[in-house]
This record gives structure tokens, sequence and C-alpha cells, in this order.
């Protein structure tokens, strides 16, 4: 994927790869990721995306949340997949190489090279 470029974003606006980014300017984003249709990122506090990540559809990577008034950065770290509707709260790490599977609810961090079902 040498050709890969960093898409541009605008604060609530639809990115033409289908995906919606609250505060860009708080956002990383790695080499090569490939970020699902419909997801929502809301990067208020930090989110942190690195290389060679793929995120599925219709997923949510929170840096804040209003269920518990909660905030903190999120970050994903190389080569983690996350499944397609998946909720990312705000303070997680996700591990290197970590799998996230489809429909999990994500409130921990997870480790390096791990297969998460759900951490809550």
């Amino acid at each position: 994927m040498s050709d890969w470029k960093k898409p541009t974003m605008e604060h609530q606006k639809i990115t033409k790869y289908g995906y919606f980014v609250e505060y860009p300017e708080n956002l990383v984003l790695g080499k090569n990721i490939d970020i699902g249709v419909f997801t929502y990122i809301n990067s208020h506090f930090g989110v942190e995306i690195q290389d060679g990540v793929e995120i599925g559809p219709h997923c949510s990577i929170l840096s804040h949340s209003s269920i518990g008034n909660k905030k903190g950065k999120v970050i994903i770290k190389k080569h983690a997949k996350i499944g397609g509707y998946t909720l990312i709260m705000p303070g997680v790490t996700i591990g290197e190489n970590s799998l996230v599977h489809a429909y999990s609810y994500i409130d921990k961090d997870t480790k390096d090279n791990e297969n998460v079902k759900n951490t809550a």
C-alpha cells in the first residue's frame, strides 16, 4: 500500500471514505490504515491509530463519553484489527496485533497479540 495517503478530514463531516470524525485535529493516523464506513471517531481528548490498523464498519471510538462522563486518549497500536460494530470507550489502549471481535464493548486496555470479545 505504498500509495496510501492520509485522508482529508473536517470537524463533524463525513470523510470521502464514509466515516465521521469530531475534532480531527486531535486524531493521529499512522500509515496504511483502513477505517470502515459509518465509523464514528470522537477524538476530543485524543485518538491515535497506528500503522496498519484495520477498523470494521459501524464502530465507535470515543475519547469522551457521556456514560459516566469518561474522558481519555484512545490508542490503537500497530496492526490491530477491530471488528465491525465495536464500541471503544475513552482511555483505552488496544495492544499491537490484537484482534477485537465484532460487536465488542471495550472499556479496558488489551494486551499485545490478544484475541478479545469484550472487556466489560
